[in-house]
């Protein structure tokens, strides 16, 4: 009998970059290094470049389809690609690279581990590079890499390189990112030059490719090692003989970790009691970590519902009704200050008044200025009243527990994502 084939780990990433800066190109040379397409597309675009005249595949052809129809207005979602290696599998958010979109990094970047920065390297450091680094740097992606691209087309030029990987890292410091937390990868997504393989037109080089960057990078996130948290899904009461006495809570572990016989706390309520059981489909577990989809029963006869929050007890969160707050404004029309909205936070959706903007990131000079509104793409503090109290950490401490959406009641368009606290802490106010 042959022994099961071992589990791969997930990292989950994310790219930004400028219009034109090759992403398309970058994402479709890992999909097809790594095999990840399927024969008819090669062929596909194979076809498509010997009509435009090119000698080799224009492999951005291989997203720019979508990426067309998303630039037209036909839809801007966030396009999730899918592939692996032998080492490791990958969930990569490919967000667009127009300023209006700039808020579809906010959406691909709110899960990510990583993310990929691509600056041209005939244009260095721009302001979408900026904008782009500040909301990575609001939304505590722990890691990036710089992918200095187009090497090729600056003749590999290494003290331009160098100029430009220097450049960034005086940014990324003034946003918080540790000096460790910068991996710069030169590149060429059109020839391959140290995207998986590495290349022989570079000697000065001696860091990762970018494939390989990926594959050793460390997936396990700050969440993992934060204090036990888990919204409550669904209450799951079987109506059958064999269970009638069964009682169980559903949800997804935020952040942390549980078992049975932890000492939990029921929030907004404040009741304490203790795990018993951590079940799944597959049967119960003796431990499950943030990520993982489960079942808890509990050791006493607690009214919970959907919108209660599950935390370690000793670690709780506060619970309030007022909550000063960063949003990353994703409405197309401004905030109307004192707008009455919703709020989603975990799995609770809560009526709620935002007050005047307080302030909002001049992205350029990595300052706050005084504003009285918030337009798409900006970021700015404000303080919030909610109908019901809420139990939530500061972003800085746990992503999962400290964020939530505005939604407009109308329509049920997200009209913002916000953070809790100041995660930029770093902005200074002028």
């Amino acid at each position: 009998m042959s022994s099961p084939t071992p589990r791969r780990d997930l990292l989950r990433f994310a790219t930004a970059g400028s219009v034109d800066d090759g992403k398309s190109t970058l994402v479709g040379r890992l999909l097809y290094d790594t095999k990840s397409v399927l024969a008819d597309q090669i062929e596909a675009v194979q076809r498509a470049s010997v009509d435009k005249g090119l000698s080799t595949p224009d492999l951005s052809l291989l997203v720019d389809g979508l990426r067309a129809e998303r630039e037209q207005g036909i839809t801007i979602d966030v396009a999730y690609r899918y592939f692996s290696t032998p080492t490791r599998e990958f969930v990569l958010a490919d967000t667009p690279g127009h300023v209006q979109y700039t808020r579809n990094t906010v959406t691909g970047a709110s899960t990510a581990e990583l993310a990929v920065l691509l600056v041209d390297a005939r244009n260095g450091v721009v302001e979408q590079t900026r904008r782009h680094a500040t909301v990575l740097a609001l939304l505590r992606v722990p890691r990036l890499v710089l992918a200095i691209n187009k090497i090729d087309l600056v003749e590999y030029d290494e003290g331009l390189l160098r100029a430009i990987e220097k450049d960034f890292a005086g940014l990324a410091r003034s946003l918080g990112f540790a000096d460790d937390a910068v991996q710069t990868i030169p590149l060429s997504a059109l020839v391959g030059d140290n995207v998986v393989d590495r290349s022989e037109r570079t000697p000065w080089y001696d860091g990762p490719t970018l494939l390989g960057h990926l594959e050793s990078v460390p997936v396990v996130g700050p969440e993992v090692a934060a204090p036990f948290r888990m919204p409550v899904q669904y209450v799951i009461r079987p109506r059958t003989d064999d269970l009638h006495d069964y009682r169980g809570y559903a949800g997804r572990v935020a952040s942390g970790s549980v078992s049975p016989g932890d000492a939990v706390t029921v929030l907004p309520e404040g009741l304490s009691t203790t795990v018993t059981h951590v079940d799944t489909a597959d049967g119960p577990l003796e431990s499950a970590a943030a990520g993982r989809s489960i079942t808890i029963r509990l050791a006493d006869d607690i009214d919970l519902s959907r919108g209660d929050m599950l935390v370690a007890a000793g670690t709780e969160p506060r619970v309030t009704s007022e909550i000063e707050a960063t949003l990353c404004w994703l409405g197309d029309k401004p905030l109307r200050p004192h707008a009455r909205l919703l709020l989603k936070h975990g799995t609770r959706t809560t009526q709620v008044m935002v007050g005047a903007p307080e302030s909002r990131v001049d992205t350029e000079t990595l300052t706050e200025v005084d504003t009285d509104t918030l337009a798409l793409n900006d970021i700015g503090r404000v303080t919030l009243r909610t109908a019901d109290p809420l139990p939530v950490d500061d972003y800085a401490d746990i992503r999962a527990t400290g964020s939530f959406l505005l939604i407009d009641p109308p329509s049920g368009n997200t009209l913002a994502a916000g953070l809790v606290g100041n995660p930029l802490s770093v902005i200074t106010r002028t």
